[in-house]
């Protein structure tokens, strides 16, 4: 191996082993399969939500773990999947803001901390969903907030530069969000789901964590929206 290239790979493993990512809602679903493929890879691995004290509804939660653990490498939030379905004129207004206060404020209290201990090169990579840009009934409050968040995110790449900011937007995925229903209901779900897919599967979340390793290895990508749904933006 000539030595220029053994150099490179021996700095590559140095980097691995010092670097240190924080997943915000890293304990289920698509940010337990983010952390369980980063920590193969050395270095730290910090998974935080509310079953660790971690609110991200509230700034003092956020900017209080920051202070104590210093800077970071790669900041992952993956939070807030819930909110109130049905139609707008039947909608919960209080259901829609405490939905709304999670997963989008709750992204921009975490970008407003996040940046200022984020190391230069580091990454910032948020969460929307297909429904941003697929019209579906009664699907409004993940609609315009999963939309907001896309939109977003292109200013925050300008204004955080040069740390690279970037939003994963997945298809229906098989995680524990739907493990409230019956297994026979949620097979069905599924299984219809995939018949009307490209891929002809749903998303595990192990698929979908391969985009937000994507927007980490790749030092080019900044400001994009990585859809990982199947194809479903297309059927």
């Amino acid at each position: 191996m000539p030595n220029s290239l053994r150099s490179f790979r021996k700095y590559e493993e140095d980097m691995s082993d010092s670097m240190r990512t924080v997943i915000l809602g890293g304990s289920t679903g698509i940010g337990k399969a983010i952390a369980s493929a980063l920590s193969h890879r050395g270095g730290d691995v910090f998974s935080l939500g509310r079953s660790n004290g971690i609110d991200v509804a509230s700034a003092a939660s956020i900017e209080g773990w920051f202070l104590a653990n210093g800077e970071v490498d790669h900041v992952i939030f993956t939070a807030g999947s819930q909110a109130p379905a049905g139609m707008v004129t039947g909608l919960d207004i209080d259901a829609a803001k405490a939905a709304f206060d999670v997963k989008f404020w709750g992204a921009v209290r975490v970008a407003q901390t996040a940046a200022k201990y984020i190391r230069s090169g580091g990454t910032l990579t948020l969460t929307s969903g297909f429904l941003a840009r697929k019209t579906v009934p009664g699907t409004f409050v993940k609609t315009t907030m999963n939309a907001a968040l896309e939109a977003g995110v292109k200013i925050l790449a300008r204004e955080l530069a040069p740390v690279r900011v970037n939003i994963v937007s997945p298809g229906l995925t098989d995680t524990e969000a739907y493990s409230g229903m019956a297994a026979s209901d949620r097979e069905q779900m599924f299984a219809s789901a995939a018949k009307s897919l490209p891929v002809g599967r749903v998303a595990s979340p192990n698929d979908v964590a391969k985009g937000y390793l994507f927007v980490i290895d790749c030092d080019s990508v900044t400001g994009a929206v990585i859809d990982i749904d199947g194809g479903a933006l297309v059927s």
